[in-house]
């Protein structure tokens, strides 16, 4: 992010920071577990590293893909292009690539591992439900994915689930299916036990991972109310978004629900619950409540 123009704020970063420092931990345990448990974990790791690396290299092309989605020109898409280059001359960033996806669900998501390769992409659905403050506002917030490289840390931050989750199929496969078969009481043992092991760290990981999640979306809305100066145009794109997502067919909400943690906005739309802690994204009324309080304190500043 440095030499943007996005500002931080120091209460989300240290929660960040705290969940990254979590994860690392729990990293380290579980390796140490696998070592004392003679599991080949270099062989498992190298497998990761390869799925890792190749996610992050190749995040924008699998999005894009996924979302059938296509690169627009300045003269193909002049209106969305003019907003995006106001935005980045105001936050002193690279202009990502623009692109845009055929489907009436209304949203945005950006994706790539840096600002050079980094692309927006917004769908029909949005440019027809949204005025030009509210499509600012949402672009704001997904530039500011791309000022803080949230896409470079979510990657990282899922390697340890992705590692856990890969231990635990092949010592569910192996344990279960013949692998473990004709084998002594101690083999089968070490293996179930390394499955338990494992089940429990992808478990810790993946909430972990939803909670960095939720931290960096109060994050970038943030930072997009302050660099637009509107609060209010966001959270009236955020509930305009939010309450059209209900008239969506269903059939097309589940095909998009895939990029769930990509989007300005998840894709099926739920209050705060117990499966919060499963979510992408903060709760609808949370992000409306930061938004408020952000524009009382612009006006106080007036």
């Amino acid at each position: 992010m440095a030499g943007s123009r996005f500002e931080p704020d120091r209460g989300l970063t240290s929660r960040m920071l705290m969940t990254m420092f979590l994860l690392g931990l729990v990293y380290v345990v579980f390796m140490a577990a696998l070592i004392a448990l003679r599991i080949p974990w270099l062989l498992l790791l190298i497998i990761v590293v390869g799925f890792g690396l190749f996610q992050y290299f190749a995040s924008d092309k699998i999005a894009l893909f996924s979302m059938n989605a296509r690169e627009v020109s300045p003269e193909q898409a002049p209106d969305l292009h003019a907003v995006i280059d106001r935005l980045c001359a105001q936050a002193d960033m690279s202009k990502p690539r623009v692109a845009i996806a055929d489907t009436d669900v209304p949203n945005a998501f950006a994706t790539g591992r840096s600002e050079k390769a980094s692309v927006i992409c917004v769908t029909t659905g949005l440019l027809r439900r949204v005025d030009l403050n509210e499509l600012e506002g949402v672009l704001a917030h997904e530039l500011s994915h791309v000022a803080h490289r949230d896409v470079a840390v979510m990657t990282i931050a899922s390697f340890l689930g992705l590692l856990a989750g890969i231990v635990t199929r092949f010592g569910l496969q192996f344990g279960l299916f013949g692998g473990g078969r004709g084998r002594d009481n101690n083999t089968f043992l070490i293996f179930m036990l390394t499955v338990l092991i494992s089940a429990i760290v992808y478990a810790i990981s993946f909430l972990l991972t939803r909670a960095l999640s939720r931290y960096r979306e109060l994050a970038a809305d943030r930072a997009a109310a302050l660099l637009t100066g509107r609060p209010s145009a966001l959270a009236s794109a955020l509930t305009k978004i939010s309450g059209d997502m209900a008239r969506i067919p269903t059939r097309d909400l589940r095909k998009a629900e895939p990029m769930n943690a990509f989007f300005f906005a998840p894709a099926i739309s739920r209050g705060f619950s117990l499966s919060s802690l499963f979510s992408t994204h903060p709760p609808l009324e949370r992000r409306l409540e930061q938004l408020a309080q952000i524009s009382r304190q612009l006006g106080k500043g007036a």
